[in-house]
């Protein structure tokens, strides 16, 4: 007797198809899986013999041999127990073959027979259906699966026994309906931030843009404030961003009841994460903060805090917009289109630079401690600024007149204007940030007074040429703004101001802002 069983193994978010071959023939009673199964998947054979058993189908007194093709492929997690059980019931004549055959199967079996919830269900709907299957999967997870096809076949059971009897034609299995979160997220106001004029303007360009974003200043600046009041700024989700978001966030079991999240992720981990918590891996390679935070805000506070190998982890992703995760026998891909705001103090004491202050460290304090930053990362950054303390003066000033509202509208018309401009062009591009060089030529060249500025200002500060192109994003991004088709010298002035301010100047081997002194200051 034999029956195959079609279900998915997990590659990062994508799911690659998986045959669950079962024969059950003469020989000393046994039952083994073979195909490069983890733990959890050789634990399948008992919690498959014991849900069996629970509704009235024990195992047959022959040898069972359970495949899982092909087998070079390693499988892992418990979503192989339905499929598996399907099979043993296929290959005994209890479950229709044929009918079988149109679906892929996952789901992770109790000792009662209960279809317990698996991570992944968004991502293997998805694989299915391109797979021109349907699919049967736990009932928790029905609505998350719902939204890979609205064509698309979809059983949810939450007992094998109410899936046995789906087949028999005893009864129903409805279509589960798809799901989205309507939790509303936490409002924060930009409104709320007393003072800070120049650092709400650079997180409004930040936002129009999808720049990165560094800000330094003692503690109690509002450096936190003004990160968590990023989301609030930027633009709804589009529905294939929204797609994007929950396939990582299932494959993480971060989806809440199979419902799909309409807010952007706010990742804020702590400087304690190691490597793997950041970027993702382990001996079962999982998302990490990085992916989780795909189409969101990655907050790193106190950055010079995270160990150094963690923050260098960030180059690629940063750079490329996806995570690579190698292992020896396979190689697994996240998105990671991210957005990274960071925030450290001057120093360890917290203060150097305010007047009066004398370090406790020494005068070698702030060195050593913004040395755990690399260049090459802050190379990465467009956006450097310092956010100084605010006084007894600014706190008692009314709020401002412009809100997360208002300055939500500026960067929601700024981005329809990049929308429209790399629709036609470069079609995937989203925003200034992600604008390939080989359109900066097109899109962004400044008028004649703004490329002598900047090709001045390469020269005498060093700039990379990561550096050079940053600039001329952060300029595009200025004009979007101001609602101008050409990028105008007073925007390269400013994105230049703001490529130089906090640490690091405007290159690796730049002097820090407050020594410059030239005719290069002065349109700043």
């Amino acid at each position: 007797m034999f029956a195959q069983v079609s279900t998915v193994a997990f590659l990062g978010i994508d799911a690659r198809p998986v045959d669950v071959q079962v024969q059950i023939g003469p020989g000393l009673p046994s039952f083994s899986i073979v195909g490069l199964p983890d733990k959890a998947v050789a634990e399948s054979r008992e919690r498959v013999r014991a849900a069996l058993c629970s509704i009235g189908l024990g195992l047959p007194a022959k040898r069972i041999t359970v495949n899982l093709a092909p087998a070079d492929l390693p499988k892992e997690g418990s979503h192989y127990d339905l499929p598996i059980a399907v099979g043993l019931m296929v290959a005994s004549g209890a479950m229709p073959g044929d009918e079988v055959a149109d679906y892929a199967v996952i789901g992770e079996l109790g000792l009662d027979g209960s279809v317990a919830a698996v991570t992944g269900c968004l991502p293997a709907a998805i694989g299915a259906n391109a797979m021109g299957k349907g699919l049967i999967c736990p009932y928790a997870c029905g609505p998350e699966a719902a939204w890979a096809s609205p064509d698309m076949a979809i059983l949810a059971p939450p007992h094998l026994l109410v899936l046995a009897n789906h087949f028999k034609g005893l009864t129903c299995l409805p279509r589960p309906n798809p799901e989205l979160d309507t939790g509303q997220p936490e409002t924060l106001d930009l409104r709320d931030v007393r003072g800070q004029e120049m650092a709400k303007r650079a997180i409004e360009i930040a936002a129009a843009g999808g720049h990165h974003l560094l800000m330094t200043g003692p503690p109690g600046a509002g450096k936190s404030m003004l990160a968590q009041r990023l989301p609030g700024l930027l633009p709804p989700l589009s529905p294939q961003e929204m797609l994007e978001i929950s396939m990582i966030q299932s494959m993480a079991g971060q989806l809440g009841g199979g419902r799909l999240s309409r807010v952007r992720p706010f990742r804020t981990p702590h400087h304690s994460a190691s490597m793997a918590a950041l970027v993702g891996g382990g001996s079962r390679p999982r998302p990490g903060e990085v992916a989780l935070a795909h189409h969101g805000v990655l907050f790193l506070d106190e950055l010079p805090e995270f160990a150094p190998q963690v923050i260098d982890a960030l180059r690629q992703p940063l750079e490329s917009g996806a995570i690579v995760i190698a292992r020896a026998n396979h190689r697994i891909s996240y998105p990671t289109r991210i957005q990274l705001v960071a925030a450290m103090n001057p120093c360890r004491c917290g203060h150097a630079g305010e007047p009066g202050f004398s370090c406790r460290q020494g005068q070698n304090c702030k060195e050593r401690y913004l040395s755990r930053i690399s260049g090459p990362i802050l190379d990465r950054i467009d956006i450097r600024i310092t956010v100084p303390s605010v006084t007894a003066a600014d706190l008692a000033q009314p709020p401002a007149r412009d809100g997360s509202r208002e300055v939500g509208a500026r960067v929601e018309a700024a981005r329809l204007r990049q929308f429209e401009r790399y629709d036609a062009i470069a079609p995937g591009t989203r925003t200034n940030a992600e604008c390939p060089p080989s359109l900066l030529d097109e899109v962004a060249t400044p008028d004649a007074a703004g490329q002598k500025l900047l090709q001045e200002a390469a020269l005498k500060f060093g700039m990379s040429a990561r550096g050079y192109h940053r600039s001329l994003r952060l300029a595009r991004t200025l004009a979007d703004l101001d609602g101008e088709a050409r990028v105008r010298h007073l925007h390269v002035a400013e994105a230049l101001a703001y490529r130089g301010g906090g640490i690091g100047g405007l290159g690796e081997n730049a002097r820090p802002p407050l020594q410059i002194e030239s005719s290069l200051a002065a349109p700043f």
